[in-house]
């Protein structure tokens, strides 16, 4: 029986962790792309972003052990960041791949 608390420990910590690289990923990306590149979208600005995307991940880090009701909040942000915002600031500037081929690139 304690291997079964222990291995949903693990599986916790695990999804955790996973949920603060996805937030500093977010964040990340939302510090990189220009401001200009959010009003061209029509997203809301770069400072918000990064405010919000800031606030995930401290309550990611936070979560990460515990606190899976903080890590839900902090992933749902940089899910809506990642899923709508990111998409349209990418094509800022001039198409989507940026000369890295015709498939793109990360």
């Amino acid at each position: 029986m304690d291997f079964l608390g222990t291995a949903q420990g693990l599986v916790l910590y695990a999804l955790t962790l996973a949920a603060f690289a996805i937030c500093v990923w977010a964040l990340v990306d939302a510090l990189r792309r220009p401001a200009a590149a959010f009003e061209y979208a029509g997203k809301r600005t770069k400072r918000f972003w990064s405010i919000l995307l800031a606030v995930a991940v401290a309550l990611a880090f936070v979560s990460i052990g515990g606190g899976f009701f903080f890590v839900v909040i902090a992933v749902v942000a940089a899910g809506v960041y990642l899923a709508d915002v990111r998409p349209a600031v990418r094509t800022y500037g001039g198409g989507g791949a940026g000369g890295r081929g015709p498939y793109g690139g990360w």
